[in-house]
C-alpha cells in the first residue's frame, strides 16, 4: 500500500477503514518536553514534527476574556487570575494539574455579567499565529481540527466541582444556559474562521465528563442538561464534513450510546486507571465509534522494559483492524518518561500498528 498523507490516514481510521497504518498522536506535558530536550530532542525541532504527530487543533477563545494577571511568584509557584475569573497555583514548570484557589462564578449574578462578554468576535483569534499554523499544517497535510473545552468540562472553569454538580440537580436551567451560551460562541466562532478561509477536516472537542469507574453524573442528567447543546453542535460540525474527536477523561462507559446517538465518530483518551478498556471498547462500540488512546502511560516508565511492549501487542492489533482507531496515551505523557522510552513506545506504535 502506498505511503498516506497524515490528513487521508486520520480521515480513514474515522471512517473505519484501514490506511497504510494507524494515525499517530499524542501529548506529551511541557515539563516533559523539557526534560526531553535535555536528553537529545533537537531544540529547533516540535514534538509533533519529531515524533510525527499527525492532529493539528486551532481555534478561538472561547472564555470570557477576562485579564490574566500574576498575582504571586516564587521559587516553585506561580499563582495567576484565569480568563474564566478564577485563581490558580501551579508549579513554574507547569507540571502538575493547578491548584485551584478560587473561582469566578459564585452566584447567578455573576455569570449574568459574564455571560454579556461571551459575544463572538474578530479579537478571540490569534490571526497570525493561527494563519501562520494553519498554512504549515496545510503544507504538511495534517488533518486540522478546530478545537475547543465545552459542556461540563467548561462549566469546571467557573465554578467548584462540588458546587457544579449539587447545581446539575438544584437549578439545571442555570447550567443549561451555560452550555448553550458556550455552544453558541463555538459555532460563530467556528464560521468566522471558515469565513476567513480555513477549511477544517474535523473538530475536536473537549469535555470531561468522568472519574474513576464512572461518569459524574447520570445519563438522565446529560441528556437533560448538556445533550441538547452537543447535538447542535455536531449537526452544524458535521453540516461542514467535519467528523468530531471528544475528550472526555475518566469513564465514561454509562454516556456511550447517547454519545453515539448524537453522531460523535471517536472518543479520546481512554484512561486505563479508570476503567476505560480499549479491547472492550472496541468489541462493544467498534462499529459505532472509533477510538483515539487507550495506552497506559504506567507501561511507558515501568520498572519491567517489557511491560510497554505487551501493553502495545495486546491492544492495537485488536483496535487497528478494520480501521477506527488512532494512537494516543491513556491521557497525555508526563515527566517521569523519559526520551529514549518514548522513543521506544514510538518504534512499537509503529511495528504494531502497520497494515
Amino acid at each position: 500500500m502506498p505511503t498516506m498523507t497524515a490528513q487521508e490516514r486520520v480521515r480513514l481510521a474515522l471512517q473505519h477503514k484501514e490506511a497504510d497504518r494507524i494515525p499517530i498522536q499524542d501529548s506529551p506535558w511541557g515539563a516533559t518536553v523539557d526534560r526531553w530536550h535535555n536528553e537529545g530532542l533537537p531544540q529547533n525541532v516540535s514534538v509533533d514534527e519529531f515524533f510525527g504527530f499527525e492532529v493539528v487543533q486551532l481555534g478561538a477563545d472561547l472564555s470570557p476574556m477576562l485579564p490574566v494577571r500574576v498575582l504571586e511568584r516564587t521559587d516553585e509557584y506561580i499563582t495567576e487570575t484565569t480568563s474564566y475569573g478564577g485563581i490558580r497555583r501551579n508549579h513554574r514548570d507547569r507540571s502538575t494539574t493547578p491548584e485551584i484557589v478560587d473561582y469566578g462564578l459564585k452566584t447567578r449574578q455573576d455569570w449574568e455579567a459574564v455571560k454579556k462578554r461571551l459575544r463572538p468576535s474578530y479579537t478571540r483569534v490569534d490571526w497570525v499565529t493561527a494563519r501562520a499554523a494553519y498554512e504549515k499544517a496545510r503544507y504538511d497535510h495534517k488533518f486540522i481540527t478546530f478545537g475547543g473545552i465545552l459542556g461540563y468540562d467548561l462549566c469546571q472553569a467557573y465554578m467548584r466541582s462540588d458546587e457544579l454538580l449539587v447545581l446539575l440537580l438544584t437549578d439545571p436551567d442555570w447550567i443549561r444556559d451555560i452550555v448553550e451560551t458556550h455552544a453558541d460562541l463555538a459555532i460563530e466562532m467556528a464560521k468566522i474562521m471558515m469565513a476567513e478561509g480555513f477549511q477544517f477536516d474535523g473538530a475536536f472537542l473537549y469535555e470531561d465528563m468522568g472519574y474513576r469507574k464512572s461518569s459524574l453524573f447520570s445519563p438522565r442528567t446529560y441528556r437533560q442538561v448538556f445533550k441538547p447543546s452537543d447535538k447542535r453542535m455536531y449537526d452544524f460540525f458535521h453540516a461542514h464534513d467535519m467528523p468530531i474527536i471528544l475528550h472526555s477523561c475518566g469513564n465514561v462507559m454509562a454516556l456511550l450510546p447517547d454519545l453515539v446517538d448524537i453522531g460523535l465518530e471517536c472518543l479520546q483518551p481512554l484512561e486505563v486507571k479508570a476503567g476505560m478498556d480499549l479491547v472492550e471498547l472496541k468489541r462493544e462500540y467498534g462499529d459505532h465509534l472509533a477510538f483515539m488512546g487507550g495506552i497506559d502511560v504506567r507501561a511507558m516508565n515501568a520498572e519491567d522494559p517489557t511491560a510497554i511492549e505487551r501493553e502495545i501487542a495486546a491492544k492495537i492489533p485488536v483496535a487497528k483492524k478494520g480501521g477506527g482507531y488512532v494512537y494516543h496515551s491513556d491521557h497525555s505523557i508526563p515527566n517521569n518518561v523519559s526520551l529514549a522510552q518514548y522513543q521506544r513506545v514510538m518504534e512499537l506504535v509503529r511495528k504494531y500498528g502497520a497494515y
